[in-house]
């Protein structure tokens, strides 16, 4: 075979008929691409890997319980060779030559007429790398070139400018619990391609650094209110902006619709025209737990969690929360902005049926270098709280899970 370099193309395979023999490993890795292109995917195997089968049970493809039977490519548009029987890999390559069908071979990419690349997808890109020397084909250097391009253009420090007008608007980002690497790959591009941000505090602030100059940066907290309440004052500055034709993301802690006022900023920018997405963020509820070695659940120790604000306390009667019914609860609660009147809670727990022993970790800056622990009971959090000086931001988390030690038994 001549050592020319393959030739990349891309194929639309939606309702056409393509052929995988065998159901192993690899099938098992190939298919899901293949599905979703939505290709009438027939698979000739008298068995596979069961999560192949469970494609079947779906009805994602169809599958032949069977071996290779001469004709098989007869109709196919594509194959993809990954039997563990070389004479049956070997004969189903020439039935493909004979039909002209394009044939990826798993066992010998020599014998093949057609190469899978390494592919990768961010944002409606594809990127697709195949080696071009084939005598030094590595398919993990070829991978890490494609996880590497991929890696860029997620997480913004590859960007490709825009040739053609973007959309102004506004994303509504869920930053997630502190650490920067905990933002979604979704919010952290469009935190690269946006020309204003503003940001909470609670926001991870380390990625505001990375920024380019021309971004402005907007502190939400430092916004001037005038005669109007914080959170009118912010929903006017998305509009404004965003009606400047610029494109705006909104930063929050954790998730924008856990207790992040999301849906009143997604309320105003409807009311107002401007088109708006929203990137869901990995909420401190559940993040600053498990970074502090604390599962919200475990077999045997508690089958649910709450999460409730603590901004309000019980006996305010602004709050919503029925706390009665939650100190009946035998599950984990989770408490958020709740450092201040944890005294209170505490109290009223307690006189709802709680045991005093219950079990409380408070997990001050939580994902960050500042991170720490503090533990304690319903009975003495109150006191422990103004002696080991917690502050806020932190989480609160009460319930028999907190003395789970790391051999998953309670201490």
């Amino acid at each position: 075979m001549a050592e020319h370099p393959a030739y990349p193309v891309g194929l639309r395979l939606t309702g056409r008929r393509i052929v995988v023999l065998g159901g192993g490993q690899v099938a098992q890795r190939r298919l899901p691409a293949l599905i979703k292109a939505g290709a009438d995917i027939h698979l000739v195997s008298p068995e596979a890997t069961p999560s192949v089968e469970a494609m079947a049970d779906a009805g994602e493809i169809t599958w032949h319980r069977r071996p290779y039977a001469d004709g098989d490519l007869a109709d196919a548009w594509y194959a993809l060779i990954t039997t563990s029987d070389p004479d049956a890999n070997a004969a189903a390559s020439a039935e493909a030559e004979n039909h002209r069908v394009w044939c990826v071979r798993s066992d010998d990419a020599d014998q093949a007429t057609a190469w899978t690349p390494a592919t990768g997808h961010s944002e409606g890109v594809t990127v697709a790398v195949l080696t071009t020397d084939a005598r030094g084909r590595d398919p993990r250097h070829t991978a890490a070139i494609r996880d590497a391009v991929v890696e860029g253009l997620r997480d913004g420090t590859l960007v490709a400018p825009h040739h053609r007008t973007r959309t102004a608007g506004v994303a509504l980002v869920g930053g997630g619990p502190g650490d920067p690497d905990l933002i979604t790959v979704r919010g952290r591009r469009l935190l690269a391609e946006a020309d204003v941000v503003i940001a909470d505090r609670l926001g991870p602030r380390d990625l505001l650094a990375e920024l380019p100059p021309h971004v402005e940066v907007i502190d939400a907290a430092k916004i001037p209110y005038g005669r109007f309440m914080a959170q009118e004052a912010i929903n006017n500055a998305l509009i404004e902006h965003a009606k400047q034709g610029k494109s705006v993301v909104r930063l929050k802690g954790g998730d924008p619709y856990v207790f992040g006022r999301g849906m009143e900023e997604l309320h105003a920018l409807t009311e107002a025209g401007i088109p708006c997405t929203v990137v869901p963020g990995i909420s401190s509820s559940i993040s600053v737990p498990g970074a502090a070695g604390i599962p919200v659940t475990h077999r045997g120790v508690a089958h649910e969690f709450t999460v409730v604000s603590g901004h309000v306390a019980p006996d305010d009667e602004r709050s919503l929360v029925d706390w009665p019914s939650l100190a009946k609860l035998t599950g984990t609660l989770v408490i958020l902005m709740g450092v201040d009147k944890i005294g209170r809670i505490a109290e009223t727990l307690v006189a709802h049926g709680k045991s005093p022993d219950t079990p409380v970790a408070l997990v001050q800056e939580g994902t960050t270098a500042a991170q720490r622990r503090v533990d304690a009971t319903l009975a003495t959090v109150a006191e422990t709280v103004v002696a080991q000086d917690v502050k806020p931001p932190a989480v609160i988390v009460i319930g028999d899970v907190v003395a789970v030690g790391p051999d998953g038994t309670a201490a």
